[in-house]
């Protein structure tokens, strides 16, 4: 199908122009400005007329959990990237603490595989790191895997890299950015003793961010910072959580240059310690969300360039396993259909650009992570584009939430602008609540 998206207001490299995107065998063929009366049509093309809403590319997560294979009770590949589509996520990256754990070539190219006949959007996997995997690391194939997942602290699914000499030849030897996880094990694992002792099985939720501590991730992050300086590494820490942390990064230079970079999570600019008495389990994350200065500073931080992209680290569990006592509450939340919504919020409020919300989310991960031909409206590139009404309020409820674990920590939440439009390798595969499953997303590829 060809498609004319006319009357649009594009957004792109920190500019909004009016006019008009021409859609041809997956790609961006044609950019117009303002006047598309003169464009010459095939009787093929369909029309979509934005009707001045914003045209945006496509959002790229770079941390999302869809539990397959192995956990399928409470999300999949096929339910978590409907979600993404309807939440305006064309493109994810996928990690690595499935059952089976994906810490070797065969059991990364059955994710893949799995994905080309389910996922409808974009996909990539990373590779697990472990104490014992460096040869299968060394086999990674830099063009066509996103990068090598190293938890650095034990979460869901627990993949510890806790050996010194494992650590060194990881990253001595990776051949892909590798994205931690940062949290220090040794402060958790005495601040959980010291909680147990004092409060059994029932330590009050408001306790998180004191037994998942700052202190943990900051001395986890320096760890791995200091480590990708010795070795000369690309370094991507995840999920960032406090104010001590951010001193670790630069904001001084571009984003093509850096060696080391960092991602925020949307949970972590938008809720802080203030919000366990309303929400508990349901917004227990790891690393725990902190303090409203440690939500500030990272605000601060992603407007700065220290932080270069947000993601989500969409992880669902079923509401059963969440309604739980504290150590039996597992880590994690759904957040990749309403990511764009929540820091389209942001916009609302004034504290940032919608050209910054691209930047973070689209431009920036394409960057980061030197994603092939996507993440920008260009000509040439392919066509995931997402249409934003940015002024039509709604509700989140259990009856518009998508995931397979059904529940969401926004359920009751008013966002203010709504995804109308996802277009996935040209395909509309989301049109104001409809979809169109027939075609599938496609691998990603990568400049490297």
């Amino acid at each position: 199908m060809r498609y004319l998206i006319k009357n649009a207001l594009i957004v792109n490299e920190n500019d909004i122009i009016s006019g008009s995107v021409l859609v041809e065998n997956n790609i961006i063929s044609k950019i117009f400005e303002n006047d598309h009366d003169s464009i010459s049509l095939s009787d093929d093309t369909k029309i979509i007329d934005a009707e001045c809403n914003y045209l945006i590319p496509g959002v790229i997560d770079d941390q999302v959990h869809f539990r397959e294979p192995g956990n399928t009770y409470k999300a999949d590949i096929y339910t978590e990237s409907k979600a993404a589509v309807a939440g305006g996520v064309t493109s994810y990256f996928e990690m690595p603490n499935t059952n089976p754990q994906t810490t070797s070539i065969v059991e990364l190219e059955k994710k893949f595989d799995i994905a080309k006949e389910k996922s409808l959007a974009n996909y990539s996997f990373y590779m697990g790191g472990t104490n014992e995997n460096i040869e299968e690391i060394k086999k990674i194939d830099k063009t066509k895997v996103c990068g090598l997942k190293v938890f650095m602290g034990s979460s869901t699914g627990n993949m510890l890299v806790d050996q010194e000499n494992a650590l060194v030849d990881i990253f001595t030897n990776s051949p892909v950015l590798i994205a931690t996880h940062c949290e220090d094990e040794a402060t958790i694992q005495k601040n959980n003793k010291e909680y147990k002792e004092k409060y059994g099985d029932d330590v009050p939720m408001s306790c998180h961010p004191e037994i998942r501590s700052a202190e943990a991730c900051y001395l986890s992050t320096k760890k791995a910072v200091d480590l990708a300086k010795k070795h000369n590494a690309r370094l991507h820490v995840l999920h960032l959580s406090t104010e001590k942390e951010m001193e670790l990064f630069e904001s001084d230079k571009k984003l093509e240059d850096k060696k080391i970079t960092a991602e925020v999570c949307v949970h972590h600019l938008w809720f802080d310690d203030r919000d366990y008495q309303k929400y508990g389990t349901r917004i227990k994350w790891n690393p725990a969300v902190k303090a409203e200065s440690d939500k500030k500073a990272l605000f601060n931080a992603l407007m700065d360039g220290k932080i270069d992209v947000v993601a989500t680290d969409h992880a669902p569990h079923t509401e059963e396993e969440k309604d739980n006592t504290y150590f039996k509450s597992p880590s994690g939340g759904p957040l990749v259909q309403h990511s764009l919504n929540a820091m389209l919020e942001f916009v609302h409020l004034g504290k940032m650009a919608i050209t910054d919300v691209v930047q973070k989310m689209c431009h920036n991960p394409a960057i980061l992570f030197n994603v092939k031909e996507r993440g920008f409206i260009k000509v040439g590139y392919k066509a995931d584009l997402v249409l934003v009404n940015i002024d039509s309020p709604w509700v989140v409820k259990k009856d518009n939430i998508l995931y397979k674990c059904g529940w969401s920590p926004f359920e009751g939440t008013l966002f203010n602008s709504k995804i109308t439009h996802t277009f996935v390798n040209g395909n509309l595969v989301y049109n104001e609540g409809v979809f169109n499953e027939d075609i599938k997303g496609e691998r990603i590829e990568f400049d490297r």
